[in-house]
């Protein structure tokens, strides 16, 4: 009988535990992320953007439009999805990227045996800040390809979004090539 209450007392110990633990990931620290957390430096960046104007710049198969807006957080959020779609701080990719720090360069590059979409993430400082960051992703099957660079880059002034620029091509088997370039500038 005694062994029997141990055993209870025992689980019961192993949930809890894992319950506080559960508690704690989703407090953490971007500081004590592995790879860069783009996805909440995005998210910081857009909500100082609230209400901004910008200038945005298309290209779609070669054809250019171009229109000034003012931009809400939740638009600047959907204009930079790309960005916070690329975010590599998951538990599955966990040991899949090479990280490098070069001068003022941090570099997150997916390892040659992984097979992820995000390919490289680049974040630029000056003096901790964040300068600009580039990311680089594609995919490949058996049906269609596709390649992403996309690039944010700072005003040192205003510590805000300067400008950036999102292109993707896509293949789909047995069509052309499909281009899309989105570029804007945030006026100041």
């Amino acid at each position: 009988m005694k062994l029997n209450n141990h055993f209870r007392f025992g689980t019961i110990f192993l949930v809890l535990i894992t319950f506080c633990s559960c508690g704690e990931i989703s407090k953490t620290n971007p500081r004590d992320l592995p790879y860069f957390d783009l996805k909440g430096f995005v998210k910081q960046e857009a909500e100082k953007l609230d209400g901004a104007e910008v200038i945005l710049s298309s290209r779609v198969q070669g054809i250019e439009n171009r229109n000034e807006r003012v931009l809400s957080t939740s638009e600047w959020l959907e204009t930079f999805d790309t960005f916070t779609q690329s975010d590599i701080n998951k538990s599955s990719l966990y040991q899949s990227y090479d990280t490098q720090v070069k001068n003022n360069l941090l570099i997150h590059s997916l390892f040659n045996d992984s097979n992820e979409k995000v390919k490289e993430i680049k974040i630029t400082y000056i003096d901790d800040k964040v300068t600009s960051a580039t990311l680089k992703s594609s995919e490949k099957n058996l049906f269609y390809t596709t390649s992403t660079l996309a690039e944010l880059y700072m005003n040192n002034a205003t510590q805000k979004v300067d400008h950036f620029s999102i292109e993707t091509t896509q293949k789909i088997w047995f069509l052309d090539p499909n281009n899309i370039k989105i570029m804007g500038v945030v006026k100041p």
